[in-house]
């Protein structure tokens, strides 16, 4: 009955490509040209937190950046979709900012295709919170729109109560250290029994510095989680 109900909905709504609006297989994927212009984040990579490495380079099967080998990514993985660039911030921002949620299977879709090299267990989903001023003008939070679909490809309960946020003003163009200095302190965790003991994984839309996964890890792990994870669709790629 079900393949009945999906196949006349394909009928009536055709899928197509949220992007150029040719059609596809499957509603929220991409057209075979769309795909090919993004910036997708494959091997070689950081085994840690996922920062891609030049195509040519043979760096092992667990190679780490700079950043990872010398101990400052206290996250268990990182992992992201793709690359920040004029492509991805075209799906990214009109998302993020202008309610353009056609573009949510995609995204959550690419993320969950970011972590198959992972072996994962997750307990919780935890979209990054927003504070509620920005909750209030913004009228969603993107990255529970994101989270929802990746805690049931994990069978995992999504929480988006156990920390709140601190409103700040955006971050901008600071550096990744005044973007440490000005996350530093905004999360707290009001249910602890919640997160003791369990492996989280945490999802943003974009990771600029990695600032605030690092902070949310901090206070997660002082509240007794087990493992701390983190995907977002996309990420800034500095030269290493």
């Amino acid at each position: 009955m079900v393949k009945i109900f999906n196949r006349l909905l394909d009928f009536l709504y055709p899928p197509i490509c949220p992007v150029c609006g040719d059609l596809v297989e499957s509603h929220g994927g991409l057209c075979a040209s769309c795909w090919s212009r993004f910036n997708w984040i494959s091997n070689p990579k950081c085994f840690k937190c996922g920062y891609p490495f030049p195509a040519h380079l043979d760096l092992g099967l667990q190679p780490m950046c700079p950043h990872c080998a010398s101990g400052e990514c206290d996250l268990d993985f990182i992992r992201s979709a793709c690359v920040y660039d004029d492509v991805s911030k075209n799906i990214m921002l009109p998302f993020k900012h202008a309610s353009q949620l056609k573009y949510k299977n995609l995204m959550s879709r690419a993320m969950i295709n970011a972590l198959r090299d992972l072996d994962l267990s997750v307990d919780i989903v935890m979209p990054v919170p927003l504070a509620w001023k920005r909750l209030f003008k913004r009228g969603y939070n993107q990255a529970c729109v994101l989270a929802r679909p990746i805690a049931k490809h994990f069978n995992a309960a999504l929480d988006v109560n156990s920390v709140s946020r601190k409103y700040r003003p955006d971050m901008g163009h600071k550096t990744s250290k005044q973007r440490r200095e000005n996350v530093r302190g905004v999360f707290k965790v009001i249910n602890k029994d919640k997160i003791a003991g369990k492996k989280i994984l945490l999802v943003d839309d974009v990771m600029t510095s990695g600032a605030t996964f690092y902070e949310l890890n901090r206070i997660l792990r002082n509240a007794g989680a087990s493992a701390v994870y983190a995907v977002s669709f996309c990420r800034v790629v500095h030269a290493i």
